[in-house]
């Protein structure tokens, strides 16, 4: 059987998110776009920060993504922090939806790629961090930075 290897190029990333949130479980969506907005992100010309995906009537929508305007495009720019849709399956709509109303999860994007040639939205299933969480993964990380140097100036 020939099996194709997906090519992923990362475009943008929410690093925000993972210093904000837990994630639990990750999902993979389309996003519904208009021409020139491909040409932007293709640019690389996007901003995940603050955005979050909101669920009306069946359907996944992402909020506060800002694309930018692409320069060469033509009278048909539209806005840039427009809603936009998220194609997802409507088994993991409905799976989605009542795991943030039942436990109180949150759906951030966590990244866009290319898979191919479509552009990906990669969205979690996150709980927010305490302080005391965050105050916690700052000092584990800066205790891995000193035991590297500690080793590096045995060496």
């Amino acid at each position: 059987m020939n099996i194709k290897k997906k090519h992923f190029k990362i475009i943008a990333q929410n690093k925000k998110a993972n210093y904000d949130y837990f994630i639990n479980e990750k999902y993979e969506a389309g996003i519904s776009l208009y021409g020139t907005e491909v040409k932007s992100i293709r640019l690389g010309k996007i901003n995940l920060k603050d955005s979050y995906v909101s669920f009306k009537t069946g359907e996944a929508l992402i909020i506060g993504m800002h694309i930018s305007p692409y320069e060469k495009g033509n009278i048909w720019v539209v806005d840039p922090r427009r809603i936009r849709k998220l194609l997802l399956n409507k088994k993991e709509i409905n799976s989605i939806i009542g795991k943030t109303t039942k436990t109180g999860f949150s759906v951030i994007p966590l990244k866009i790629y290319f898979s191919g040639a479509y552009i990906k939205l990669e969205i979690g299933l996150c709980i927010g961090k305490k302080k005391y969480d965050k105050r916690h993964v700052i000092a584990e990380r800066e205790a891995k930075i000193r035991i590297n140097r500690a080793l590096s100036f045995k060496e």
